[in-house]
């Protein structure tokens, strides 16, 4: 695994790159798309994004679990769960590595991914 954890603020500079909008638009475009998805999860809906994946919230009813220290029953309350499925197009490109991008694409991720790199402490 990598061990690098991308940001909204390297995200709003790949948008920047990629796209052409000032910076502060790319802020803007980012935290809308990311307040969107949470409304939509929020209100219960699905939410899928093509060639990436689907987010869902399932509703997890009550039960017994167990106290791995002491051995002891303790309720476990209901609750509601984000889930992620992978779109097999997502897994295919996990799986075949970064070789077989497009070279624009790659090229942003590759602007991401040194920005990971920089933000990591050594």
């Amino acid at each position: 695994m990598a061990g690098h954890t991308i940001t909204r603020a390297q995200l709003t500079e790949a948008v920047y790159q990629e796209v052409g909008l000032s910076r502060n638009e790319s802020a803007e475009l980012v935290e809308s798309v990311i307040a969107e998805i949470s409304d939509a999860l929020e209100r219960g809906e699905m939410v899928k994004i093509s060639s990436f994946g689907s987010f869902a919230v399932r509703q997890k009813g009550q039960r017994i679990g167990r106290n791995p220290k002491t051995g002891q029953e303790v309720p476990i309350s209901p609750r509601r769960v984000l889930v992620f499925r992978a779109s097999h197009a997502l897994k295919h490109q996990i799986n075949n590595g970064l070789n077989q991008r497009p070279a624009s694409r790659g090229a942003s991720r590759a602007r991401i991914r040194a920005g990971a790199a920089k933000a990591a402490p050594a």
